[in-house]
Formats: structure tokens, C-alpha cells, sequence
């Protein structure tokens, strides 16, 4: 019987609060029920901290493998002015993203934040311009909104978090998916 994600979440945090008192809990699920943490930080992310919970909570409805909590720094959140929005990822499910707020300005803070988490999560540009594929970034416009992976770009992610090793991969940066921001955008 497979539990509800919730409950594997609040099993997880249980079994990490007795490791750090020094008690060792037995994991008696199968390898393939286990869901990976994806610790993210925003105490750097400043005004975009609440589209991180906001990207986090999308990620985590719409995948399986995969639980996004404040729980540590896998993940650290940034924001910058100027230079474009991306993100870098050191190893799957760890890295750190950096948003534009003058690019925020003119495209989907939301979309940009959820796009760039899927970076980290495994998944590549896709410039096709089409608004219902999230990893099409900017190339869709500044009038897309959609903040959702499809179930493609969904499955994808599951897929990548399903297998239980992982080898460590060469750190990736993802900047050009966003145009820069005119100047002058804001003054």
C-alpha cells in the first residue's frame, strides 16, 4: 500500500528529528515508494520568496518522486537587478536559482521561478514559444502566465527522480531563457 504524500513527508521529517537525537529508523518501504526532499532556502530570495513556496507547492502537485520544503540549502533562491534570470544546477535536485526582478517586471515572476526550479529539477530549455509548455520560458512572451509543467515536462521530472542512485553530474547554467530586460524597464 503506497502512503498518501503528506504521510510520507511527515514519516520523512519523523525519521530525520530521531536520526539527529541519535536513534536509527528502518525504512521497511520498497526503494521505489521513496520520495526525494528537495531542500530549498529563500532567506536571499527577498520579494520572490513567496513565488518559490508558490513553485514549490506546483512542483509537488504535479510530480510524484519529488517533495520541494523549506528544509535546508539543496536549493538556495536569489534575486538579482539586471543580468536575467537563471539557474544552475550542481547535481540534480540541488543548485541555485537567481531571478531578474526588472525581468520580473515584464514576464510571470511565477512562471519565471516555477521554469527555472524545473532547471534544477532536471529539465532543459524549450524554445518552441508555446505557453502551455513551461520549459519554453521567455520564448512564449511576456503575456504567458502559465506557471504549470505539462505532463510531459511532469513525468520527465518523476522519471529523473525515480531511480535511487544518482552519480553526480557537471554543474549546469540555464541563462538564455529569458530575454534580458529592456533598459529602462524600470526607473
Amino acid at each position: 500500500m503506497r502512503l498518501p504524500k503528506l504521510s510520507r513527508v511527515l514519516a520523512t521529517l519523523a525519521a530525520t528529528a530521531l536520526t539527529a537525537l541519535g536513534v536509527v529508523a528502518v525504512d521497511t518501504a520498497p526503494a521505489s515508494a521513496a520520495v526525494r526532499n528537495v531542500c530549498y532556502n529563500t532567506s536571499q530570495a527577498g520579494p520572490f520568496a513567496s513565488y518559490a513556496n508558490q513553485a514549490a507547492s506546483i512542483w509537488n502537485a504535479r510530480t510524484n518522486n519529488i517533495n520541494m520544503a523549506q528544509c535546508g540549502s539543496n536549493l538556495m533562491i536569489y534575486y538579482t537587478y539586471g543580468g536575467g534570470s537563471y539557474a544552475q544546477r550542481t547535481s540534480l535536485g540541488n543548485g541555485r536559482v537567481v531571478i531578474d526582478y526588472n525581468q520580473a517586471q515584464q514576464y510571470s515572476p511565477l512562471r519565471i521561478m516555477t521554469h527555472e526550479i524545473g532547471h534544477i529539477l532536471g529539465l532543459p530549455d524549450n524554445y518552441n514559444g508555446n505557453c502551455a509548455i513551461l520549459m519554453s520560458g521567455g520564448s512564449a512572451g511576456t503575456s504567458c502566465t502559465n506557471p504549470y509543467p505539462s505532463s510531459t515536462e511532469a513525468a520527465r521530472v518523476d522519471s529523473l527522480f525515480g531511480f535511487a542512485a544518482r552519480s553526480a553530474t557537471t554543474p549546469q547554467i540555464f541563462t538564455d531563457s529569458w530575454p534580458a530586460a529592456t533598459a529602462g524597464a524600470l526607473r
